[in-house]
């Protein structure tokens, strides 16, 4: 019997991480149960180099992967900034719709999905990318669910996942469905990760993911919401510091931040948890009131809408006191 085939497609100006995260994880798989056959396709011979400048050699073009005697068990689109020319050449599009067809399952990493969505796979389905690239895909491609804020969606034998290192959660997960949860346990470990991340891609910096305001004093608000999370952060105390009106106040920060003043004091509240639970051992009590919670019952509320873990289960994934 044949090993598993895994088929990369990769074209000129990919994500390296897209590739190589993914490639790792099922080349160790490979390694620990004896057979599985790891191979990277282009539209033509030759280095194809990705966004970095690092060039790979695809061990196939696509005429002789379409003549090889193995049956692809999973096709895997990568992506890059190089997707959307890639999606307009529709001869490897159109080799990836017969691939598909064939493969027991078909899957995508970070903005691959929009290869996957001019393959004509994603009607109907669920599926997520990288968290700068959904509203586009959702608006490209009616007809699939995006689902934001999950780090990967498995929609039968339709996997996707988000942004870039998302890749290498994708593939454990695969991994794990294949060959069983020890198997995956052992190559995280190797790899010095989890074999499910917590939480969404809503886990990145409160203040990076605002727009950086235009007016002084709105970035001076800002600053000091970040510096004083257990303060007294409402509209009427945040709108004083910056000499406006409440109502001017809100308006004018939602129109250059992108989020309401609440939305942003609350992701910033919550990054500050974020730190004092990874690198402390104070109780969740002292974690609420230093960082402007107030109660437990709210950092708890918070953390499960917008991270999608309890408290509790952060610290015991990301501390090293836990």
């Amino acid at each position: 019997m044949s090993s598993p085939r895994i088929v990369f497609a990769v074209f000129p100006d990919f994500q390296i991480l897209d590739l190589t995260g993914p490639h790792e994880v099922f080349t160790q798989a490979g390694r620990l149960t004896g057979g599985v056959v790891v191979d990277t396709v282009a539209a033509a011979p030759g280095p194809v180099p990705a966004s970095s400048g690092l060039g790979v050699t695809p061990t196939l073009t696509i005429d002789q992967a379409d003549q090889a005697d193995d049956p692809v068990d999973t096709l895997v689109a990568v992506g890059g900034r190089g997707v959307h020319r890639a999606c307009e050449d529709r001869r490897f599009v159109d080799w990836f719709t017969r691939t598909a067809g064939r493969a027991r399952r078909t899957a995508s990493v970070c903005s691959g999905a929009f290869l996957l969505g001019a393959a004509g796979l994603l009607d109907g389905r669920r599926a997520v990318t990288h968290w700068s690239r959904c509203d586009q895909l959702a608006e490209q491609y009616p007809g699939v669910t995006v689902e934001p804020d999950r780090i990967f969606v498995r929609d039968g034998e339709l996997w996707t996942s988000a942004g870039i290192t998302a890749g290498l959660d994708l593939a454990l997960a695969m991994t794990e469905a294949d060959h069983g949860p020890e198997v995956a346990r052992t190559i995280a470990r190797q790899l010095v990760m989890f074999v499910q991340r917590p939480g969404g891609q809503a886990q990145f910096s409160a203040q990076l993911a605002a727009q950086r305001p235009d007016r002084a004093p709105l970035r001076d608000v800002l600053d000091w919401v970040a510096d004083h999370p257990e303060g007294d952060l409402g509209v009427p105390a945040l709108a004083a510091r910056a000499a406006m009106s409440e109502r001017n106040f809100t308006r004018v920060f939602r129109a250059e931040t992108g989020r309401t003043p609440a939305a942003y004091v609350e992701s910033v509240r919550i990054e500050a948890a974020r730190r004092l639970l990874e690198t402390t051992a104070v109780t969740l009590d002292a974690v609420a009131h230093s960082c402007g919670f107030g109660t437990v019952e709210t950092l708890h509320r918070s953390f499960k809408r917008s991270l999608g873990v309890t408290p509790g289960e952060y610290r015991r994934r990301f501390s090293a006191h836990a």
